[in-house]
């Protein structure tokens, strides 16, 4: 057990980044409340693919806290090796057939840095992964990545929060959004939209897309390059795929009970429309031809139904890259906010536990400290 510097926290935020903190906090032995404007996983995390992966180019840092997320996830999956909601069964993704395709530049890379990568000809997919309609794979090929799983990220939020509150931690959900309290220069708490008070030695903003606007209220910046991301969720199917599809019209993601996740962003960016109020309008046309495509790509062609649809902001900050850490400028305030929640969920939790817990900076989160753009 590592010294603790601090005796109490309050995270804003029940998402897989604000839970997955709370846990490690809690198991440092530090009092700690979660405080959501709804049920828990209400945001983003509802609405994320959840692709557990490293794939294609990225920043080398990057891919360093990706490898290290999907560790952590592979030790949890030892623990629950026949659970339906975390799973190992790789990932296959081709590009269009046009200038643009970086199908063999990706494989090289993936290759340079060991990540496990297969580049197959459409004919050899289905010796390799079933469920893949090989018509549907451009002459340039796919990869392959036998490494690669998902996670569906409410249920894993949901176990991660037993654990949260044996350990003693407390969830808050029915007091609309909060807001960090900023006294004397930093911040000492949270108060929620129905006027209580949550004082705190650390506190921790994890509220997804909210989280540039809400770190600009307290005078600081963080770049946000945020969209719209629309998730369709499908009814359950016999289906033999269990790899995860990314494909130049549609990704598909096993899901839980024989479900599926669809997602591309040409669908969010053609179907969904925001309202004054601030709430989404969605083009069932334009959800039909996602589900076509999704159709199209998979063995069978087989007819899939709509479930359920999740529309809101995908947190994605300005230069792509993570923001996780400290405040520098706001003693005690510390943020969670980045692109691919569901593969960095735990390891995030994890590192800024560390970082809030002792005081001390992990050389892992050296290239996402927020303060890089007040530099700019």
């Amino acid at each position: 057990m590592t010294d603790k510097t601090i005796s109490s926290a309050v995270i804003i935020g029940a998402g897989i980044f604000g839970v997955s903190t709370g846990v490690q906090l809690a198991r440092r032995g530090i009092r700690v409340t979660i405080l959501n404007d709804g049920a828990p996983a209400n945001g983003a995390s509802g609405r994320s693919l959840s692709w557990l992966n490293s794939a294609r180019m990225r920043s080398e840092p990057y891919h360093r806290l990706r490898m290290a997320g999907i560790d952590r996830y592979r030790t949890l999956f030892a623990q629950y090796p026949d659970t339906d909601w975390l799973r190992f069964d790789g990932g296959l993704t081709w590009d269009a057939d046009d200038a643009g395709n970086e199908i063999v530049a990706a494989y090289r890379h993936e290759v340079s840095l060991a990540y496990d990568a297969q580049h197959l000809a459409a004919g050899a997919v289905v010796g390799v992964t079933p469920g893949v309609d090989a018509r549907a794979i451009t002459p340039q090929g796919a990869i392959f990545n036998p490494g690669e799983g998902w996670v569906d990220l409410p249920v894993l939020i949901g176990l991660l929060l037993q654990e949260f509150s044996a350990l003693g931690g407390v969830l808050v959900t029915d007091q609309g959004a909060a807001r960090v309290i900023l006294e004397n220069g930093r911040a000492t708490g949270a108060l929620t939209a129905s006027g209580n008070r949550f004082e705190a030695e650390a506190v921790v903003v994890a509220t997804g897309p909210a989280v540039p606007k809400m770190v600009a209220e307290s005078g600081e910046t963080i770049g946000d390059g945020t969209p719209i991301a629309l998730l369709v969720q499908t009814k359950p199917l016999d289906h033999p795929l269990r790899a995860v599809l990314n494909t130049p019209r549609v990704a598909v993601r096993p899901a839980p009970g024989g479900t599926f996740s669809l997602d591309a962003d040409w669908a969010a960016d053609e179907g969904v429309t925001q309202r004054p109020d601030g709430s989404y309008a969605v083009n069932d046309a334009v959800v039909e031809a996602l589900m076509a495509e999704a159709s199209r790509v998979m063995d069978g062609n087989p007819k899939l139904e709509i479930a359920s649809i999740g529309v809101g902001g995908k947190p994605i900050p300005g230069d792509g890259e993570p923001v996780i850490g400290a405040l520098k400028a706001i003693p005690g305030y510390y943020v969670a906010f980045s692109h691919s929640g569901a593969t960095l969920g735990l390891i995030v939790g994890e590192l800024l536990a560390y970082e809030i817990a002792t005081g001390s900076e992990h050389p892992m989160l050296a290239t996402f400290r927020p303060e890089r753009f007040a530099q700019r």
